[in-house]
């Protein structure tokens, strides 16, 4: 028999800058995982033993983030040990991978209630710092695969996006975002990074800055780089009708690189009834869908019609969007194909203006839009991403 999962909390760090001397960089992903890991427990008096498993994405499970990082932190915690871990990978899907994967388990019976997200310490470990099998270049040439960045130029000259369209979207994000944070809208679910003394090392989004289009057009493209390396031929074989992509995204219409954690507890009826907990939200549906792998970033679209015939929903039903900003033409396109107005979607800003921990995205937005949702007294928000290889994620949560 099929029962329903419900959110019952949603909790992350701020995002610190991904670079040395970010205001994460001297705290290991580990101890970003602690932090959540303890802070859940403190705000809901947790029976540690009643948490069966904790489900954590990382884009780079290697090094400081290996090793199932999950079962590392509930042990370094000195978490009760009934509770398990396990560590996945879906690219930037990840974290709301982790989250539908613990739904559907509670869903099921098979377990009543766990922690779901993930955790990125880019500043440490770098971008591609586990290499990657699609990185071979006979692989490439196999699978004709460029970088995200030039999938994302490609995606704008497919669908007759311009640079200024692309840095009025960003601008607008940095703007939202500032508002949001200023007005306290990220303070309930925002947890500050301690250390092992307890002293606050970082309690805001380091991100988001003041930006104006003028600034932005003085920014250089990004990604003109991986020309060089073969990518423009590859391009050219899969699309042989783009004779010459301009290249539009730059650092300013891009999602920032970024550290941070987050933790969504999720778990059924009976449980959040024994422990007091009081149910926040129940998951109507989750799905995963592939698109075409050069082009990579077009998952969202899919992914949400797939969610929508399952919850028997429409668009319309739906109150608020959350879609990942890696790119601002990912959100564009999205909006278009789906008919969505600028004043449903990634209200409060998005990755553009605070970040893209790679393995926490997914689950910090879906706590932001569930904020959200209840700031407003709406019911109804989608969640999705886009990622490596032509990936589409989406959740659909109602609140109860």
């Amino acid at each position: 028999m099929t029962q329903d999962a419900y959110i019952y909390d949603a909790i992350r760090t701020p995002r610190g800058r991904g670079k040395p001397g970010g205001g994460l960089y001297e705290v290991k992903p580990v101890d970003l995982v602690r932090n959540l890991l303890l802070a859940m427990r403190d705000r809901h008096d947790l029976s540690e033993e009643r948490v069966e498993d904790v489900l954590l994405a990382t884009g780079e499970p290697v090094k400081e983030q290996g090793q199932n990082i999950a079962k590392t932190a509930l042990v370094y915690s000195g978490w009760h040990q009934a509770t398990v871990g396990a560590q996945l990978h879906r690219y930037c899907a990840g974290g709301l991978d982790a989250v539908n994967t613990l739904a559907m388990k509670v869903m099921s019976g098979m377990e009543s209630l766990g922690m779901a997200g993930g955790v990125e310490s880019m500043s440490r470990l770098g971008i591609g710092a586990g290499g990657a099998a699609a990185g071979d270049p006979w692989v490439a040439m196999h699978s004709f695969g460029i970088s995200q960045g030039l999938a994302a130029d490609l995606m704008a000259h497919l669908d007759g996006f311009s640079r200024e369209d692309v840095d009025r979207y960003a601008c607008e994000s940095q703007r939202r975002a500032a508002a949001a944070r200023d007005a306290g809208y990220f303070d309930r679910s925002l947890v500050p990074v301690t250390d092992l003394n307890g002293v606050v090392v970082l309690d805001r989004d380091e991100l988001i800055r003041p930006t104006t289009m003028e600034n932005l057009a003085g920014l250089k493209p990004s990604f003109t780089v991986f020309e060089q390396y073969g990518h423009g031929d590859f391009l050219k074989f899969k699309y042989p009708q783009v004779e010459k992509l301009a290249c539009i995204h730059t650092p300013g219409n891009s999602s920032g690189v970024v550290d941070g954690a987050a933790l969504v507890l999720v778990g059924n009826r009976e449980a959040g009834s024994d422990l007091g907990l009081k149910p926040r939200a129940r998951i109507r549906a989750c799905a995963l869908t592939g698109s075409e792998p050069t082009l990579m970033l077009g998952g969202p679209a899919p992914a949400s019609k797939k969610a929508l015939q399952i919850a028997g929903m429409s668009v319309e039903d739906i109150d608020l969007f959350e879609l990942n900003e890696a790119f601002a033409a990912v959100v564009l396109r999205y909006q278009r194909l789906l008919g969505i107005p600028d004043d449903k979607i990634n209200v409060n800003g998005g990755a553009i203006a605070m970040g893209h921990p790679i393995g926490a995205t997914g689950a910090m937005i879906l706590g932001t839009v569930l904020d959200e949702l209840e700031r407003r007294d709406q019911n109804t928000a989608l969640v999705t991403l886009c990622a490596g290889g032509g990936i589409g994620i989406a959740t659909i949560i109602e609140r109860v």
